[in-house]
Protein backbone atom coordinates (compact mmCIF):
# COMPACT_ATOMS: atom_id res chain seq x y z
CA UNK A 1 0.00 0.00 0.00
CA UNK A 2 1.48 3.35 -0.99
CA UNK A 3 1.82 6.21 1.42
CA UNK A 4 -0.74 8.27 -0.48
CA UNK A 5 -3.56 5.74 -0.25
CA UNK A 6 -3.15 4.31 3.25
CA UNK A 7 -4.51 5.45 6.58
CA UNK A 8 -1.29 7.42 7.10
CA UNK A 9 -1.89 9.55 4.01
CA UNK A 10 -0.96 13.25 4.25
CA UNK A 11 -3.37 15.08 6.48
CA UNK A 12 -4.48 11.77 8.04
CA UNK A 13 -7.28 11.41 5.48
CA UNK A 14 -8.39 8.19 3.88
CA UNK A 15 -8.97 8.09 0.11
CA UNK A 16 -12.59 8.50 -1.03
CA UNK A 17 -12.85 4.87 -2.14
CA UNK A 18 -12.15 3.75 1.46
CA UNK A 19 -14.60 6.26 2.98
CA UNK A 20 -17.54 4.95 0.97
CA UNK A 21 -18.99 2.02 2.88
CA UNK A 22 -21.57 0.34 0.67
CA UNK A 23 -23.60 -1.34 3.43
CA UNK A 24 -24.11 2.07 5.04
CA UNK A 25 -25.07 3.61 1.68
CA UNK A 26 -27.59 0.81 1.11
CA UNK A 27 -29.08 1.47 4.55
CA UNK A 28 -29.22 5.23 3.93
CA UNK A 29 -30.90 4.60 0.57
CA UNK A 30 -33.58 2.47 2.25
CA UNK A 31 -34.13 5.17 4.88
CA UNK A 32 -34.33 7.80 2.11
CA UNK A 33 -36.94 5.75 0.23
CA UNK A 34 -38.92 5.25 3.46
CA UNK A 35 -38.87 8.98 4.17
CA UNK A 36 -40.18 9.73 0.67
CA UNK A 37 -42.63 6.83 0.86
CA UNK A 38 -41.66 5.60 -2.58
CA UNK A 39 -39.29 3.15 -4.24
CA UNK A 40 -39.34 4.92 -7.61
CA UNK A 41 -36.05 4.72 -9.55
CA UNK A 42 -35.41 8.46 -9.18
CA UNK A 43 -35.88 8.21 -5.40
CA UNK A 44 -33.48 5.25 -5.17
CA UNK A 45 -30.82 6.95 -7.31
CA UNK A 46 -31.08 10.15 -5.29
CA UNK A 47 -30.86 8.05 -2.10
CA UNK A 48 -27.60 6.50 -3.30
CA UNK A 49 -26.23 9.97 -4.12
CA UNK A 50 -27.25 11.30 -0.70
CA UNK A 51 -25.64 8.25 0.92
CA UNK A 52 -22.36 8.83 -0.94
CA UNK A 53 -22.33 12.52 0.03
CA UNK A 54 -23.05 11.67 3.67
CA UNK A 55 -20.23 9.07 3.63
CA UNK A 56 -17.77 11.62 2.29
CA UNK A 57 -18.84 14.54 4.49
CA UNK A 58 -19.36 12.55 7.71
CA UNK A 59 -16.98 9.57 7.41
CA UNK A 60 -17.20 6.77 9.93
CA UNK A 61 -14.03 5.01 10.99
CA UNK A 62 -13.66 1.78 9.02
CA UNK A 63 -14.04 -1.47 10.91
CA UNK A 64 -10.74 -3.32 11.20
CA UNK A 65 -12.31 -6.73 10.77
CA UNK A 66 -15.68 -8.34 10.73
CA UNK A 67 -16.38 -10.13 14.00
CA UNK A 68 -16.07 -13.89 14.10
CA UNK A 69 -19.12 -15.31 15.81
CA UNK A 70 -18.66 -18.33 18.05
CA UNK A 71 -22.01 -20.12 18.48
CA UNK A 72 -21.56 -21.61 21.95
CA UNK A 73 -20.21 -18.43 23.63
CA UNK A 74 -22.97 -16.48 21.84
CA UNK A 75 -25.59 -18.82 23.35
CA UNK A 76 -23.95 -18.37 26.75
CA UNK A 77 -24.05 -14.58 26.29
CA UNK A 78 -27.73 -14.61 25.31
CA UNK A 79 -28.69 -17.14 27.99
CA UNK A 80 -26.94 -15.21 30.74
CA UNK A 81 -28.52 -11.99 29.49
CA UNK A 82 -32.00 -13.54 29.74
CA UNK A 83 -31.30 -14.87 33.24
CA UNK A 84 -29.96 -11.45 34.34
CA UNK A 85 -33.04 -9.81 32.82
CA UNK A 86 -35.46 -11.98 34.82
CA UNK A 87 -33.49 -11.74 38.09
CA UNK A 88 -32.99 -7.97 37.82
CA UNK A 89 -36.68 -7.45 37.01
CA UNK A 90 -37.67 -9.32 40.17
CA UNK A 91 -35.14 -7.30 42.20
CA UNK A 92 -36.48 -3.99 40.86
CA UNK A 93 -40.04 -5.06 41.73
CA UNK A 94 -38.92 -5.94 45.26
CA UNK A 95 -37.07 -2.61 45.66
CA UNK A 96 -40.12 -0.61 44.56
CA UNK A 97 -42.55 -2.52 46.81
CA UNK A 98 -40.53 -2.64 50.03
CA UNK A 99 -40.81 0.26 52.45
CA UNK A 100 -38.12 2.93 52.56
CA UNK A 101 -36.22 4.85 49.93
CA UNK A 102 -33.86 2.77 47.80
CA UNK A 103 -30.26 3.91 47.63
CA UNK A 104 -28.40 4.07 44.37
CA UNK A 105 -24.92 4.88 43.13
CA UNK A 106 -23.10 6.03 40.04
CA UNK A 107 -20.11 3.78 39.47
CA UNK A 108 -17.16 3.93 37.11
CA UNK A 109 -16.08 0.82 35.21
CA UNK A 110 -12.83 0.82 33.23
CA UNK A 111 -13.26 -1.75 30.48
CA UNK A 112 -10.39 -4.12 29.81
CA UNK A 113 -10.44 -3.74 26.01
CA UNK A 114 -9.88 -0.74 23.78
CA UNK A 115 -12.54 -1.68 21.24
CA UNK A 116 -15.30 0.85 20.63
CA UNK A 117 -17.59 -1.96 19.48
CA UNK A 118 -17.08 -3.90 22.70
CA UNK A 119 -17.76 -0.76 24.74
CA UNK A 120 -20.94 -0.07 22.77
CA UNK A 121 -22.20 -3.65 22.86
CA UNK A 122 -21.40 -4.08 26.55
CA UNK A 123 -23.02 -0.76 27.41
CA UNK A 124 -26.18 -1.66 25.51
CA UNK A 125 -26.50 -5.05 27.19
CA UNK A 126 -25.92 -3.53 30.63
CA UNK A 127 -28.49 -0.77 30.02
CA UNK A 128 -31.13 -3.29 28.97
CA UNK A 129 -30.94 -4.95 32.39
CA UNK A 130 -33.46 -3.28 34.76
CA UNK A 131 -31.88 -1.39 37.64
CA UNK A 132 -28.85 -0.10 35.76
CA UNK A 133 -28.40 2.49 33.05
CA UNK A 134 -25.34 3.95 31.34
CA UNK A 135 -25.13 7.67 32.10
CA UNK A 136 -21.85 8.26 30.27
CA UNK A 137 -19.49 6.34 28.02
CA UNK A 138 -16.04 7.89 27.80
CA UNK A 139 -14.44 6.71 24.56
CA UNK A 140 -11.00 8.20 25.30
CA UNK A 141 -10.50 5.93 28.32
CA UNK A 142 -13.04 3.20 27.48
CA UNK A 143 -14.86 3.87 30.71
CA UNK A 144 -18.55 3.34 31.41
CA UNK A 145 -20.39 5.26 34.12
CA UNK A 146 -23.51 3.49 35.37
CA UNK A 147 -26.35 4.47 37.62
CA UNK A 148 -27.13 1.35 39.65
CA UNK A 149 -30.24 0.91 41.77
CA UNK A 150 -30.20 -0.46 45.33
CA UNK A 151 -26.50 -0.18 46.10
CA UNK A 152 -25.93 0.30 49.82
CA UNK A 153 -22.21 -0.29 50.35
CA UNK A 154 -18.83 -0.87 48.72
CA UNK A 155 -19.62 -4.56 48.30
CA UNK A 156 -22.61 -3.68 46.09
CA UNK A 157 -20.43 -1.35 44.02
CA UNK A 158 -17.84 -4.10 43.53
CA UNK A 159 -20.51 -6.62 42.53
CA UNK A 160 -21.96 -4.21 39.95
CA UNK A 161 -18.48 -3.52 38.54
CA UNK A 162 -17.66 -7.24 38.33
CA UNK A 163 -20.97 -7.87 36.59
CA UNK A 164 -20.14 -5.34 33.86
CA UNK A 165 -16.62 -6.74 33.39
CA UNK A 166 -18.03 -10.26 33.17
CA UNK A 167 -20.49 -9.07 30.52
CA UNK A 168 -17.58 -7.56 28.57
CA UNK A 169 -15.72 -10.89 28.68
CA UNK A 170 -18.80 -12.77 27.44
CA UNK A 171 -19.06 -10.33 24.52
CA UNK A 172 -15.39 -10.87 23.70
CA UNK A 173 -15.74 -14.65 23.80
CA UNK A 174 -18.77 -14.54 21.49
CA UNK A 175 -17.17 -12.12 19.02
CA UNK A 176 -13.42 -12.64 19.28
CA UNK A 177 -12.18 -10.26 16.61
CA UNK A 178 -13.59 -7.35 18.62
CA UNK A 179 -10.72 -7.87 21.04
CA UNK A 180 -7.98 -6.26 18.98
CA UNK A 181 -6.35 -4.50 21.87
CA UNK A 182 -5.30 -5.48 25.37
CA UNK A 183 -7.86 -7.32 27.43
CA UNK A 184 -8.61 -10.08 24.94
CA UNK A 185 -10.21 -12.81 27.03
CA UNK A 186 -7.63 -15.18 28.42
CA UNK A 187 -9.79 -17.22 30.76
CA UNK A 188 -8.62 -15.24 33.77
CA UNK A 189 -11.05 -13.95 36.36
CA UNK A 190 -12.81 -10.75 35.38
CA UNK A 191 -13.25 -9.43 38.88
CA UNK A 192 -9.67 -8.43 39.55
CA UNK A 193 -9.74 -4.97 38.00
CA UNK A 194 -11.28 -2.09 39.93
Amino acid sequence: MSATTGPDAPGGRLPARRLIQWPMILWLTLVWAALWGSAAPLILVSGVLVGVVVSLVFPLPPLRAAPRIHPWPLLVLLGRFLVDLVVASAQVVWVTLRPGTPRSAVIEVDLLTESDLVMTFTGQLVSLIPGSVIVEARRSTHTLFLHVLDVTDDRGVDEARKSVLAQEQRVLRAFTSFGDGPGQPTGASTGERS
